[in-house]
């Protein structure tokens, strides 16, 4: 079932490819979760504040200035939900059209007979409390460690992520966030790994962590399952691989 609302944020991700300015990392396209009103949302796409809402409280799309209007997902075909969409869109002022158009695979197929049901009202709650617990743990780490990043979601992977440079000049970087279950994990989970330009920096070396292990097989970097943990064990886990980083 949470392919089911993975689907349903390409709405919001097509909305920033359809109305704003390209960015050569596809940031544009990326989205972020309001843990107060429940809900995934674009960037803002015009000079008024403008965005594409995802609501998971009735599972919907709305525009956050004009929440009344808003377009059902459950029992619409994925052509029905694009068609007003772009009529919706229309109405909100925009001059280019709404277009939906993937330009990255999706793991799993649908097409344009996709009929939306709504999803198991524990994989909502779940969403809600992971996407929740996954930014205010990427935003404490980042405040205690003093480091700048946006905390958004990449609608390809479907993860919650933030991407830092690393002090002192060192070209190194540091991606940290949460992903959905995948080959490396059946469970949603943190995960923190570093670069020295492109290329991923080698962790066998590095000590032990309280929660969460290495890895340096495919995957460099450490992983923490998202499962019956708390903010207080993700930060932590999140400091104690970042003070292996910065070592010289």
């Amino acid at each position: 079932m949470l392919e089911v609302i993975h689907l349903a944020t390409q709405y919001l991700a097509m909305a920033g490819k359809s109305f704003l300015v390209p960015k050569d990392d596809d940031s544009h396209t990326n989205i972020g979760f309001d843990a107060h009103s429940k809900r995934f949302e674009t960037w803002e796409l015009d000079n008024n504040g403008l965005k594409l809402t995802l609501d998971l409280n009735d599972f919907s799309l709305k525009w956050n200035v004009d929440s009344e209007k808003r377009i059902a997902l459950i029992g619409n075909t994925h052509t029905a939900i694009v068609a007003l969409l772009s009529e919706s869109a229309k109405r909100m002022g925009f001059h280019r059209p709404y277009h939906f158009n993937l330009h990255y695979d999706l793991p799993f197929s649908w097409n344009g007979d996709y009929l939306f049901q709504r999803p198991d009202e524990k994989v909502l709650l779940e969403t809600i409390h992971l996407r929740t617990l996954a930014n205010t743990s990427l935003r404490s780490f980042l405040e205690k460690e003093h480091l700048s990043s946006d905390i958004r979601i990449w609608p390809h992977h479907f993860d919650t992520g933030a991407f830092t440079i690393l002090h002192g000049g060192s070209n190194r970087s540091m991606g940290i966030g949460m992903a959905i279950p995948d080959s490396l994990v059946d469970d949603h989970y943190f995960y923190i790994s570093g670069y020295e330009g492109h290329v991923g920096l080698d962790t066998a070396v590095f000590g032990q962590l309280s929660n969460g292990l290495w890895h340096n097989n495919g995957f460099k970097g450490a992983i923490l399952p998202a499962s019956n943990t708390t903010e207080e064990k993700v930060v932590q886990f999140f400091g104690e691989a970042f003070e292996q980083y910065s070592k010289p």
